[in-house]
């Protein structure tokens, strides 16, 4: 779950970090008051789920009122990649020295937290560690956190003041603490300036939160921002299924997060394009099938749907009624192929059997079907 600009700032000035102080406005008439209070220069960040804010026209420094009204009036509903800035962020303006990133990252290859800086901050990291690595450090942190000395290494690392290594070095053991404690995915400050009084602020905030751990923060939950995210995502996810739409022709309705994985990756070797990921789970209700079928008819880019059911503790023949009542009660008007094996796998092959269908074995061999009839339905 992605967290706004504010929402993040909120969180690190919760836990000790040093940021500018804020107000969130819906209207010109509310950031011209929070100009007021805080003074000119001030910046007006627009709060979308998105990166590239500034690129885009995004965020803006203003100096007077006049400039506020027609730059808060001009970002307040402008349309950035699709998502419409419902609100925008006041803060002061700062005046920077120099400009450093700093971000917990979970590095997945070798399954651990990870803090990374560099001293090019204010660009895209990735861009950084593509083009200039030896400007990027990566420190391991495990279970208890980063430690002093690592922390201070991190820090002399960016700067060559020990007075602003030493703000630095407790800005990175804060920022590795609320990712522990949150169950983040990412905690990144970029740019973590220091400015020309010799302050170090976060001066950009964003946290983005594990899922699965939300139910061990429910006040990390209400935070959620449903306008930001894909109306078909979040009923599925209330429905108990885990989807994620793609952009490809291939529909997927799998159990299991792993198989649907291997799925994904296996339309891809063979020529194809997914265009969800769709994990039913381990549940043998129909129900979940038959909407399943229902959000993947919605999509307009389908051309073909793929079952891939390995039935250890679902029942495939709860699978195959599933199916048999969405296409009952739905227009189905997409080409189905059907893999199934496992637990009764018998009853599923005798319940289509009945309806004309026949349910392949073979993974690879339902793949390489469902990407012809994909191409054939094109």
């Amino acid at each position: 779950m992605n967290l706004h600009e504010f929402q993040s700032k909120d969180l690190f000035r919760a836990a000790g970090i040093p940021v500018p102080p804020g107000d969130v406005a819906t209207t010109v008439e509310g950031a011209l008051a929070s100009a007021g209070r805080f003074g000119y220069p001030v910046v007006v960040k627009a709060q979308v789920l998105i990166g590239g804010r500034g690129k885009a026209g995004g965020v803006k420094v203003v100096r007077t009122p006049e400039e506020l009204s027609r730059e808060a009036g001009r970002i307040l509903g402008m349309n950035l990649r699709g998502l419409k800035v419902s609100r925008v962020l006041i803060t002061p303006s700062a005046e920077i020295a120099r400009e450093y990133y700093a971000g917990m990252v979970l590095d997945r290859r070798n399954e651990i937290p990870v803090l990374m800086v560099s001293p090019e901050g204010g660009i895209d990291i990735e861009e950084v560690a593509r083009e200039r690595p030896e400007k990027l450090l990566k420190i391991p942190v495990d279970l208890r956190g980063l430690p002093h000395y690592r922390a201070r290494a991190a820090a002399r690392f960016l700067d060559k003041d020990p007075a602003i290594q030493k703000k630095i070095a407790s800005i990175l053991r804060l920022l590795a603490g609320v990712y522990r404690e949150r169950d983040a995915s990412l905690a990144e400050i970029n740019p973590l300036v220091v400015t020309k009084g010799g302050e170090v602020l976060a001066l950009d905030a964003k946290v983005v939160i594990d899922d699965s751990a939300l139910d061990r923060h429910p006040d990390l939950a209400a935070m959620r921002d449903l306008s930001a995210e894909d109306p078909d995502e979040i009923e599925a996810r209330e429905r108990g299924l885990s989807y994620v739409k793609l952009d490809g022709s291939i529909g997927c309705v799998v159990n299991g997060a792993g198989l649907a994985m291997a799925t994904m990756d296996l339309i891809q070797f063979h020529g194809g394009k997914p265009a969800n990921f769709l994990d039913i789970g381990g549940s043998s209700n129909p129900e979940k099938v038959e909407f399943a079928m229902k959000i993947l008819t919605r999509d307009t880019r389908v051309r073909a749907v793929l079952f891939n059911i390995f039935g250890g503790i679902t029942r495939c023949d709860d699978v195959a009624r599933g199916l048999l009542t969405a296409l009952d009660r739905l227009s189905v008007r997409v080409p189905i192929v059907i893999r199934l094996t496992g637990t009764n796998e018998k009853e599923a092959r005798e319940l289509l059997s009945k309806r004309g269908m026949t349910a392949l074995s073979d993974m690879d061999e339902a793949v390489r079907a469902a990407i012809a009839r994909a191409a054939e339905a094109a």
